[in-house]
């Protein structure tokens, strides 16, 4: 992995906890946050916002092992949850878990598709690639942990599709999904033909609405005409 992700971190004490600790924090710039796991106590402490808002924009920030400096000491971690606001650039919570060189981890790592402008049913075929899964979980040692995994679609036909078993990884690296069993080997990619623009409703449409004008007109001449002629026979 080539990306290195350093964070530091402050302990919160006693004054710090709760809810009403948590917003005063947000409003000073630190995000409440709390590292647990690892055979290890959990520890509440808080990160600047902005340095942290900054390592949140880097797509391997997600599934990379950071390294958290709290109080002197350096601990391993991988993002776990992360808490942000409905509708303002804003992180309100984040929790770590802490990791151990020999116990294997559960992470969601993203899937980068490679060679789409050469995928022979789009180039050669005339179809649309689709994407049903932008991301996967899977389960390794840390020192194992890739940022993402790879997904060559350069042979992949017309109404053909790339399934979960299909995916090249790396060794020392399993599926989670695969692992429940039959059901569970779900569509990754596939090339479709592409739609055609439905542009007849709508003239039909159209021509319904002329339709129906013209028989409002000619209910309404109609109409007119009745009593025209109740008026000649009075």
């Amino acid at each position: 992995m080539s990306a290195d992700f350093t964070l530091s971190a402050e302990v919160r004490d006693e004054s710090q906890l709760g809810k009403g600790a948590s917003r005063r924090l947000r409003r000073s710039g630190k995000v409440p946050a709390v590292i647990y796991g690892g055979g290890e106590d959990p520890v509440s402490v808080t990160f600047d916002h902005d340095t942290l808002i900054h390592s949140l924009e880097q797509e391997a920030f997600y599934s990379h092992i950071l390294t958290v400096d709290v109080a002197g000491k350096s601990q391993r971690a991988i993002l776990r949850d992360l808490q942000r606001h409905p509708y303002k650039p804003t992180v309100l919570h984040m929790d770590l878990l802490r990791v151990r060189e020999d116990t294997a981890i559960n992470v969601h790592v993203p899937l980068h598709f490679l060679n789409e402008d050469i995928c022979h049913g789009v180039k050669m075929e005339g179809g649309a690639i689709s994407h049903n899964i932008a991301e996967i979980e899977i389960s390794c040692l840390p020192k194992d942990l890739p940022e993402f995994i790879e997904v060559d679609t350069a042979e992949l036909k017309l109404n053909e599709a790339i399934h979960l078993s299909e995916i090249k990884v790396p060794e020392g690296i399993t599926i989670v999904e695969l692992s429940h069993g039959e059901g569970h080997d779900h569509v990754v990619v596939s090339v479709h033909v592409k739609r055609a623009v439905e542009e007849e409703p709508v003239v039909a449409a159209q021509g319904e609405e002329v339709a129906e004008g013209e028989a409002e007109t000619k209910a309404e001449d109609d109409a007119k005409d009745e009593d025209k002629s109740s008026g000649d026979d009075s």
